[in-house]
């Protein structure tokens, strides 16, 4: 009864509550594109207020960050993507993109309905593409979480950050949290490394790329999410054996599921019904995902500051092109 009344809660105020504070004030976009508003100022895009704007398609698109092997978590996402189309009644679609700035502009393009965004890509896709962030995967005390780790081969003789001195360092992608944001911040404040000055980089383009690189001795070093690290270990697609941390960052936020800003009211409230009532036992979520179990509710204004303030450390604008 507590859950089918937070439910209608939920859909009540989607529906009811958002257009009634987007019509208060003068649209201001903040840090948002300007075809978006904040009129709430909570940092993400309001519904349009012209009802002619809402999305209602017959199909929902669905992607999850392109941080693995696409083809393996289609087939992960298969339980939650029935879930999701008996809670909304509308055929689900899952879209295997292959790289972040495919997926955000699928968004922004309206292409793509509903998504798992990278962790530092998250204030891209809410301020160029209408990403509306409201869910993130937890353990079963609510905590959440991963952390950037820097990798080298097992053997090699880089025993911490100030040895990459005249290395090279592989980056995941610009967009990345612990693929590029992080690490970049940190060797510069921490160790006054700085890429292209100190060390060399490269991109490998994904986490699972990096991770490949470093156990096959492709790469002298890599900085990696380390819950990808851990499904790859788990999986047996790397030896662990075959890797050494030499740096481990403080805790971050992980993915962000969320929608389109302008979802239809009574779309978007049974797509996050869909997240908040989906049953993770027995599966292949929770054999993936096996440190979470459950959907918690996030809030993107204050689950996302630290990753706002690695990206000024970073010179980082939110220009959209």
């Amino acid at each position: 009864m507590r859950l089918f009344a937070t439910v209608i809660f939920i859909a009540s105020s989607i529906y009811c509550a958002v257009p009634a504070s987007a019509a208060d004030g003068e649209c201001q976009s903040g840090a948002l594109d300007n075809r978006y508003c904040d009129r709430d100022r909570d940092l993400v895009a309001d519904l349009p207020i012209d009802q002619d704007d809402w999305l209602d398609p017959s199909v929902l698109i669905f992607s999850f960050t392109p941080v693995e092997d696409p083809a393996v978590y289609e087939q992960v996402w298969e339980g939650f993507i029935d879930h999701l189309e008996k809670t909304t009644g509308k055929r689900i679609i899952f879209f295997p993109v292959q790289s972040y700035a495919a997926q955000y502009e699928a968004m922004r393009s309206g292409r793509l309905h509903i998504g798992g965004i990278n962790t530092g890509g998250t204030p891209v896709a809410v301020n160029c593409a209408g990403f509306v962030p409201f869910a993130m995967m937890a353990a079963e005390d609510g905590s959440y979480g991963y952390e950037m780790e820097i990798i080298v081969p097992a053997d090699s003789d880089i025993q911490s950050p100030s040895d990459l001195q005249g290395k090279t360092l592989a980056f995941t992608s610009p967009t990345s949290n612990s693929g590029f944001k992080a690490p970049s911040a940190i060797l510069n404040a921490e160790f006054d490394l700085v890429a292209e000055e100190n060390f060399e980089s490269v991109y490998s383009g994904k986490h699972d790329n990096s991770i490949l690189g470093v156990s096959n001795g492709d790469y002298e070093a890599a900085a990696v999410a380390n819950s990808v690290l851990g499904r790859m270990v788990d999986r047996e697609v790397i030896e662990p054996s075959s890797i050494r941390s030499i740096y481990r960052s403080q805790t971050f936020p992980t993915t962000a599921f969320g929608r389109a800003y302008n979802l239809h009211p009574e779309v978007a409230a049974l797509v996050e019904q869909a997240f908040f009532t989906f049953d993770w036992d027995g599966s292949e979520l929770e054999t993936e995902f096996a440190d979470e179990d459950r959907f918690v509710s996030i809030q993107y204004k204050s689950d996302w500051q630290v990753i706002r303030t690695i990206d000024t450390a970073n010179g980082v604008s939110y220009d959209c092109r």
